[in-house]
């Protein structure tokens, strides 16, 4: 089973240094949280049934001076559990050293795709300033994974992450593997729509705001949605997230099960479907 969405900012053996950790929570919008020990966080993943966890770092340097978690920081934590995470890069894409950057952090550091939040880091999808990115994660064969719909960070305007944004990335560029995290939530049937129109197009679980994990779920996959869907039309599609340390994965995964769905399309939603945008499997 596999967690694509894991923000690692209270993972303890990058915590280090109190003032950086201060701009962490005061750029992701969590104050009440505290570092935790890796033995903490492997052990909540084993009581989730996670075996493996993507972990996403965040570069918001032009806009706000730093970085939220590093590059080389995600590294770290890889290093540390090879066996249990899977490391993502960020860039700012508004940096003179884009390119660079990702250089290093794919062939250097040998991180398994990149992260990108247009809302947080300001900028359109289709914009040309991204071309150049696109084109080092296909050269790199990595995918992308984007921030789509709402954020809870400040300062992260929904205009730049709606989902229809992504559409011309999608057609243009229709080898590279992306995805629209959170479903795009709340324009679920325009992510639904960029699943179904596009062979490269992803998205995850990853989008509990409101009700509880089961009441949300219901909501959206048996009422926004129709409740077949995703098992008949989308079962290669969904990947499992949960947006930690916002959300906890145990709090999701039960929630899940509880749907009407297919065991088959839950074990790709669970693992299989990650393989494959990962690059882990044909």
């Amino acid at each position: 089973m596999i967690n694509v969405h894991t923000h690692p900012i209270f993972y303890e053996d990058i915590c280090e240094d109190q003032e950086r950790l201060n701009f962490r929570k005061e750029q992701f919008g969590i104050f009440k949280q505290s570092p935790q020990s890796l033995e903490s966080i492997i052990t909540g993943m084993d009581y989730g049934g996670i075996d493996k966890s993507v972990l996403l770092p965040e570069d918001i340097t032009t806009l706000h001076g730093d970085v939220v978690v590093s590059n080389d920081e995600i590294k770290k934590l890889v290093d540390l559990r090879p066996d249990r995470f899977i490391g993502f890069a960020s860039v700012d894409p508004h940096r003179a050293d884009a390119l660079e950057v990702l250089d290093y952090a794919f062939r250097d550091l040998g991180l398994m795709g990149l992260k990108l939040n247009p809302s947080k880091q300001k900028f359109y999808p289709h914009d040309e300033i991204l071309h150049p990115i696109y084109k080092k994660c296909m050269e790199y064969n990595k995918p992308i994974m984007f921030h789509a719909g709402m954020s809870w960070e400040p300062d992260a305007p929904a205009k730049f992450s709606v989902p229809l944004n992504f559409e011309e990335v999608a057609i243009t560029h229709p080898e590279m593997r992306i995805c629209l995290a959170h479903f795009g939530w709340p324009w679920v049937q325009d992510t639904v729509m960029l699943l179904l129109k596009y062979s490269n197009v992803y998205t995850d679980t990853s989008m509990l705001y409101m009700d509880n994990a089961k009441d949300f779920y219901e909501q959206v996959f048996t009422r926004n949605m129709g409740p077949q869907w995703i098992d008949r039309n989308l079962n290669d599609k969904v990947m499992f997230g949960s947006n930690s340390p916002r959300i906890r994965a145990s709090r999701l995964k039960p929630a899940l099960e509880s749907l009407p769905m297919r065991r088959t399309t839950l074990d790709k939603i669970f693992g299989a479907n990650a393989e494959k945008f990962l690059g882990l499997k044909g």
